[in-house]
């Protein structure tokens, strides 16, 4: 369990949630989320495609009710994977990208995945979660790790070469338990 303190999460709106993003996803930190050369207006645009999207959608996530983190669920059925891999029932794709910060928290990263994975599971179809990270973003397959997933395979995206690895409920609650 988070001693960092509650999270939430709310849909997130394009319009006013872009100049927020905007600073997040062209940050630096962000190299991975292959943004930085967005404009706001890209920002805005890719957001608004997402949330009319009918298998992905955005949320802020909120740290003691100020944004900390951006995740995205999606449907790999329809969405990212589509040919990439066979999805069984119960399959959500996930991203995550915690909020830059000049004054960094301990363990304030794990505690975003935690509330990011427990959202997802948090819905009783979800059986098992799906990501495709970078292949050369260590530091978030080491995150991915600690929470449960499992690589399975390295495959090749359009964007980028992407590590797929999955998080079935069992998994997480081990990786929960083993961390307590």
């Amino acid at each position: 369990m988070s001693t960092i303190g509650p999270f939430t999460v709310r849909p997130l709106d394009p319009e006013k949630d872009a100049e927020l993003l905007h600073r997040w996803v062209t940050h630096p930190k962000a190299a991975f989320w292959m943004m930085q050369d967005a404009t706001l207006r890209d920002v805005e645009h890719e957001y608004a495609r997402i949330a009319a999207h009918e298998h992905h959608h955005a949320y802020l996530g909120l740290h003691d009710g100020e944004p900390a983190f951006l995740m995205e669920k999606y449907d790999p059925r329809y969405v990212e994977l589509v040919g990439l891999y066979e999805p069984l029932p119960g399959d959500v794709g996930m991203h995550f990208l915690v909020a830059p910060t000049d004054r960094p928290v301990h363990g304030f990263t794990r505690a975003v995945i935690t509330a990011v994975m427990e959202e997802l599971f948090a819905d009783p179809a979800t059986r098992r979660v799906v990501v495709e990270p970078d292949v050369g973003n260590k530091a978030v397959h080491a995150l991915n790790e600690a929470v449960g997933f499992v690589p399975e395979r390295e495959i090749d995206k359009p964007e980028k070469r992407a590590l797929l690895s999955f998080c079935t409920r069992e998994q997480f609650e081990a990786a929960r338990g083993a961390s307590a």
